[in-house]
């Protein structure tokens, strides 16, 4: 799984759809994909020169966006968006019931808020909504820009009853932000019980710092049997 925050391919779109072909993901989770004028064509588009199908996202989702590979059955999909507040960004998130070599699981794209209190309640609200999509049981896994380091209130919320992948596996600081001079980690895949982590790695290349303002998380992910 890929994570990855593309800032409306204001950057180098070109970069960006070279860095998740480098990886060949199954599924990857979007941030601040195309959300204005013609944003379904664009984040067509973007599947399309990825190598990939999209899922569910884009404006719907407040710029979650969940792309995969033609291996992923897709089972169900939801687009939420989150309670907003005044004079900030509309959030919400991206989610997925998908079917990957006879193992099912759901997926959630999100993007937080750069504000601590809309953080916390916007974990709550997503909880809330998978719990309403995906059948009791259903191993999830959670990714995208959270915002805010590990150890703070939304981290320690998302991690609660989730692994921080990275924290798992992962090896060195783990840095996302910026892509150009990396020195914090606010982008992360979080990952339930029945998914197992087995390997974490910020992608950096001159691709990654020509594409976007973050550096993509890419973790390979096993289900348990």
């Amino acid at each position: 799984m890929l994570s990855y925050n593309v800032r409306s391919l204001r950057d180098d779109a070109g970069a960006v759809t070279r860095v998740i072909r480098s990886v060949e993901p199954h599924v990857v989770c979007i941030q601040e994909a195309p959300r204005l004028l013609r944003w379904r064509s664009k984040c067509a588009a973007l599947a399309r020169r990825s190598g990939l199908v999209v899922v569910t996202g884009g404006r719907t989702a407040a710029a979650n966006l969940i792309l995969s590979s033609l291996d992923v059955d897709v089972l169900a999909t939801r687009d939420v968006l989150f309670t907003k507040d005044r004079r900030l960004h509309q959030r919400g998130a991206a989610l997925a019931l998908l079917n990957y070599d006879g193992g099912s699981f759901a997926v959630a794209g999100i993007h937080l808020d750069l504000v601590a209190e809309p953080r916390i309640r916007h974990v709550c609200e997503l909880d809330r909504a998978l719990t309403g999509m995906a059948p009791a049981g259903t191993p999830t896994v959670v990714a995208g820009d959270i915002n805010d380091l590990p150890g703070s209130a939304a981290w320690t919320q998302l991690t609660e009853d989730r692994l921080d992948a990275w924290a798992t596996i992962g090896e060195g600081d783990g840095f996302t932000y910026s892509a150009r001079s990396p020195r914090r980690r606010i982008d992360g895949v979080f990952t339930g019980p029945g998914v197992v982590p087995v390997s974490a790695r910020v992608i950096d290349s001159t691709d990654v710092r020509q594409g976007s303002d973050h550096r993509p998380v890419f973790v390979e992910l096993e289900l348990a049997r």
